[in-house]
């Protein structure tokens, strides 16, 4: 399972590396400077449960497909969005050819499909690609309709 997942992320701060895991308590930061981190994780079929529905911060999760040329344009925006909203947002990307199961229950018809899920439930829902500014826009307008 994945869920012991951990990935290196530089510091958009400091510079530093650091070891941020797919599943944790509460928001990574920077063991240097302690700013928050960028959270974006891979999940799957098995473990997004765990990595998505239970994080403690609203989830921003890209559905996309490898051969998909929309999907490898929105991800480098998803990854901004991620980045200057850190410690507010996790991004959680799913592979739909890797987990028919999620595709099949957010009833995945085109991709890349976002969402913003809080705590499992769905906030907001859009498919295609869309740039940086528009992205970290739905983004925001989504979690700030979510009850603390």
């Amino acid at each position: 399972m994945s869920t012991r997942q951990v990935t290196t992320v530089k510091c958009p701060h400091c510079g530093r590396a650091n070891r941020v895991p797919a599943v944790a308590e509460g928001r990574p930061r920077c063991g240097h400077c302690k700013q928050p981190l960028p959270w974006m994780v891979d999940a799957g079929d098995d473990d997004f449960t765990e990595v998505a529905e239970r994080a403690d911060v609203p989830v921003v999760v890209d559905l996309w497909a490898t051969w998909c040329g929309p999907c490898r344009m929105v991800s480098p925006a998803l990854e901004k969005v991620a980045t200057d909203l850190a410690g507010r947002i996790k991004l959680v990307k799913v592979d739909v050819d890797k987990s028919p199961r999620l595709s099949q229950r957010f009833a995945v018809q085109a991709v890349p499909t976002l969402l913003v899920l809080d705590r499992g439930g769905t906030l907001a829902r859009q498919a295609g690609a869309t740039p940086a500014p528009a992205l970290r826009r739905w983004v925001e307008q989504s979690i700030s309709a979510r009850k603390e």
